[in-house]
């Protein structure tokens, strides 16, 4: 194809149509139909000459493809695969006046192939799917003062990105502009955000906080978290599953074994039990046909895609049938904290009045904070959705607080240690010691107060995922060991394990020692490990299956095996689920597959089962286990369980 023609074909309907595999093999199947029915419609009125032509066009429709296919398999890659098997097959059926026979072997091997092929389709198109909900990119300022949004693979270093609060860095650079906090939990595990200033570096995939900020791009981003993910799940069918191994390595040496067999059942028929020449040459056809391994060749694929395909349509993203074999398996699971078992965010999650009601001790703090953006702020003026009183002359002081004055001129603050001490005042030791319990149990702590009087302690920290405790349960519930690995302080590690439910919990870990607990682990079975930091990917590579959160980092989606796109724990169970529906019907297809070769196949060597049966047995065979894998695609991933509400 000429580079002038190729606009005008790439804009052609029939070009576009014909380059899509799945709307190919159905239009194919289709005319090979035609062919097998028009051909035993027109031999009914004995309509020779047609019939013969409609068989010529199922022919020519089914066997084509699938002989070009052979012909570049043998050529390119030296390997005789099961569709020169079928082809072969169809011929010795034409061979012995069975054309008709050969045309309905054709049309279901052809329409078995193509349900294959729409189910890899469903899968990809599932994928990406997913992968343009979020769509990457920056705003890069221009030497004029202007802003236009770029996306991430044109960002080049140098380049001045214009950041807001609630955006991600798009990538890896330096802070020319500005003061923010910055959420660096997918990177670092830690849940508080980091203040930043002119000079200190950000990262790629971390969130600005308050502020708008001009950022110096240092490395270039050549592509998105989520294009990436594309290409690793397009790379990642290399990584097969056993199973998928064994029905590739059974798939060459079996044909080679059927293709030779073929003669030598035609000589032991003939020579060994004095058959006619025709009719040992028809039970050896018949042998070729019913020993053809498509169905086991067909039954791993058809099953293994379809789950790949109803996971990633919920959320749950496989990146090859490896990962979706170790999970069905899988009996230890175990769990960084932040970001994971957490939501990775700031919330208001403990308040002690010590003056006044709890209400007003609310409002209080939430009209002084209100109009901060710092993240501490706005955990606490979220925690309240009433009316406010009216607070002025509020000045924030950088690392201590806040202060404001009410109408009345009553001061009103809040703040840390630090601005206490600004403003003079002393907590009592008993206030001290149930700060220091807060803190204990990883919350950031403030105090509330009117004039020189404490009115409320705050304690603001990162909490569970409201479904954390239940996937937990429902783990636990299926014999599963669940482990908790974080580089949190231990009281905190405790406090949010005791939360989910997690007994077992190895606190203030470094990456290296993650990777050695890992390592431990795998030797007493197989392991999940679930994370969504880059300290977490020595971990997750080491696991029998990595599971990454979709908001995590880019190390750690690339390291994960599964990776939850909804940020859900729930779908880590119901993707274990499927795990297991899928193993049990690729062994369910295998084992259908084989039995048919081996039962049909030893009465087609006694003369038993003649050509249009074992047609009939051995493609029926094949096109029932692709639609029994085909069933996986309407599985539900969810691990919604009520018994545990």
């Amino acid at each position: 194809m000429s580079a002038a023609a190729s606009p005008i074909l790439l804009r052609n309907p029939w070009w576009l149509f014909w380059h899509n595999e799945v709307k190919r093999g159905f239009l194919l199947s289709s005319l090979t139909l035609l062919g097998v029915v028009g051909g035993f419609v027109a031999r009914g009125y004995e309509l020779e000459g047609l019939q013969n032509s409609l068989w010529a066009m199922a022919f020519l429709a089914g066997g084509v493809p699938s002989g070009i296919k052979a012909v570049r398999s043998l050529l390119k890659e030296h390997k005789l695969d099961v569709d020169l098997l079928m082809v072969v097959a169809a011929l010795g059926a034409a061979s012995v006046g069975q054309a008709g026979d050969g045309a309905i072997l054709l049309f279901l091997f052809s329409l078995s192939n193509t349900l294959q092929s729409w189910a890899m389709n469903r899968t990809r198109r599932a994928i990406e799917a997913l992968m343009t909900l979020h769509p990457e990119g920056a705003n890069v300022l221009l030497p004029d003062g202007s802003e236009q949004w770029k996306p991430l693979d044109a960002l080049r270093p140098g380049d001045t990105l214009v950041v807001r609060p609630g955006e991600r860095f798009a990538a890896d650079g330096t802070l020319l502009e500005g003061y923010t906090d910055v959420d660096e939990s997918a990177l670092t595990g830690e849940s508080v955000p980091v203040d930043k200033k002119p000079g200190d570096p950000v990262r790629s995939g971390t969130l600005n906080g308050h502020g708008v900020v001009r950022v110096r791009v240092e490395r270039p981003a050549s592509e998105s978290t989520l294009a990436r993910l594309i290409k690793l799940v397009e790379s990642a069918r290399a990584a097969k599953s056993r199973t998928e191994r064994f029905a590739e390595r059974f798939e060459g040496p079996y044909t080679i074994a059927v293709l030779s067999s073929a003669p030598l059942v035609f000589m032991v028929a003939h020579y060994g039990f004095g058959l006619e020449a025709a009719q040992a040459w028809y039970r050896a056809m018949t042998f070729l046909v019913v020993a053809s391994p498509c169905a086991v060749v067909i039954a791993t694929p058809a099953a293994v895609l379809s789950a790949m395909a109803a996971g990633a349509r919920a959320g749950a993203l496989f990146k090859s049938g490896a990962a979706l074999e170790s999970l069905s398996r899988a009996n230890i699971f175990v769990f960084d904290k932040t970001g994971t078992l957490t939501q990775g965010r700031m919330k208001l999650v403990s308040l002690e009045v010590l003056q006044g009601s709890e209400a007003e001790a609310r409002a209080l703090a939430a009209g002084i904070e209100r109009y901060s953006e710092h993240p501490i702020a706005q955990a606490i003026a979220q925690a309240w959705d009433g009316p406010v009183p009216e607070i002025g002359e509020i000045r924030a002081i950088q690392g201590h607080g806040v202060v404001g004055v009410m109408a009345d001129g009553t001061q009103v603050w809040v703040g840390n240690r630090r601005l206490l001490g600004e403003l003079g005042i002393k907590l009592p030791p008993g206030l001290e010691a149930r700060l220091q319990i807060l803190e204990h149990q990883g919350q950031t702590t403030a105090v509330l107060g009117m004039n020189h009087h404490p009115v409320a302690l705050l304690g603001v920290g990162d909490t569970p995922r409201p479904e954390a405790a239940r996937a937990v349960a429902e783990l636990r519930q299926q014999g599963a060991r669940v482990i908790m690995l974080t580089g949190d302080r231990e009281a905190v590690a405790n406090h949010i394990a005791a939360q989910v439910g997690i007994s077992e919990v190895y606190a203030e870990l470094l990456p290296e020692e993650k990777l050695e607990r890992i390592l431990q682990l795998s030797r007493e079975g197989t392991v999940v490990m679930v994370g969504d930091g880059l300290n977490d990917a020595p971990a997750l590579n080491a696991a029998a299956v990595g599971v990454s959160m979709a908001a995590g980092s880019d190390v750690s989606l690339e390291s994960a095996d599964l990776v939850l796109m909804k940020n859900d724990l729930n779908r880590l169970v119901g993707a274990q689920k499927l795990a297991r529906a899928t193993t049990r019907t690729v062994y369910f297809n295998l084992t259908f597959a084989l039995g048919v070769i081996v039962v049909v196949g030893a009465f087609a060597l006694v003369g038993q089962v003649p050509l249009p049966m074992g047609v009939l047995a051995h493609e029926g065979g094949t096109v029932f286990v692709v639609l029994v894998g085909l069933r996986l695609l309407l599985h539900r991933v969810s691990g919604w369980n009520p018994s545990l509400q």
